[in-house]
């Protein structure tokens, strides 16, 4: 009996120490995942398409053959035209992007009157009728002022040249019934524009935008004015001083890159 207590004495102390000592081992911890990468608005080459319409301004007319004139209160006026713009830009980051575009602004009717007030006294009124068109090259840089609801904010500047082109001008004066025509002319100026509006993510690589541009062309010019039996009167071309423009533009950006898709971690299961 002895030798059995003895045996189980042994056999029960053999056991508590493997408790023990399966106690005081450490616990494994779980293996470690790293998580997927943050997905962030991309970047790179997108082209870009416009069109929209113009509410055009002159500042005045001017012409040498009325510098005799004492007073002069002119009424000008252009019709809407039409833009049409394509444009290739790059987007550095989730705030700036920058692009060039080229445009071509349609004909415009231009309408102004003149009403001229001379030393005698003497008065005389003169009727304007032209077209105009242009062709605008500009590099432009954008601020993205962030994202709600997929819609974003921006604003901008642009710099580049516009090509003003003056065409079938005539100057007709009412209390002589004299009219004057000036050649058709095209020159180039330097431009400059300022922009501000929405744009909407429709899908990861397309974007629709909603903008305001105020564009700064310059001048334009006519040839030296002619009579209607063909007399020139040599270096009188009269000039459109200061031409502006307030655009209203619907644009879309298709992205030329696709943005990286993160696969999330593999569930892992036991058994």
């Amino acid at each position: 009996m002895r030798s059995v207590k003895s045996l189980l004495a042994a056999g029960a102390a053999s056991l508590l120490s493997s408790v023990a000592f399966a106690a005081d081992m450490a616990i494994a911890p779980p293996p470690q995942y790293a998580p997927p990468p943050v997905v962030e608005d991309f970047g790179g080459w997108y082209l870009r398409g416009d069109i929209g319409f113009s509410n055009q301004r002159v500042e005045r007319l001017n012409n040498v053959l009325d510098s005799d004139a004492i007073a002069s209160r002119q009424n000008n006026s252009f019709g809407t035209a039409g833009i049409f713009g394509l444009g290739v830009g790059y987007k550095v980051n989730n705030w700036f992007r920058a692009d060039v575009t080229g445009e071509y602004r349609g004909n415009s009717q231009f309408f102004g009157t003149d009403h001229l007030t001379y030393l005698g006294p003497a008065y005389g009124v003169d009727t304007y009728n032209a077209t105009k068109s242009e062709w605008v090259v500009l590099a432009n840089a954008y601020v993205d002022l962030g994202t709600w609801w997929c819609v974003t904010p921006f604003i901008g500047a642009g710099v580049g040249g516009a090509r003003v082109s003056i065409a079938n001008f005539t100057d007709t004066n009412t209390p002589n019934a004299g009219v004057a025509f000036g050649d058709n002319v095209a020159k180039w100026n330097f431009a400059w524009a300022a922009h501000a509006g929405l744009a909407y993510k429709v899908t990861p690589n397309f974007t629709v935008e909603l903008a305001y541009r105020y564009l700064d062309m310059g001048d334009g010019l006519t040839g030296d004015l002619r009579r209607f039996d063909g007399v020139n009167a040599i270096n009188n071309p009269t000039t459109f001083k200061n031409i502006t423009s307030h655009d209203l533009k619907l644009g879309v950006r298709w992205n030329l890159e696709s943005p990286q898709v993160y696969a999330p971690a593999p569930l892992m299961r036991k058994g």
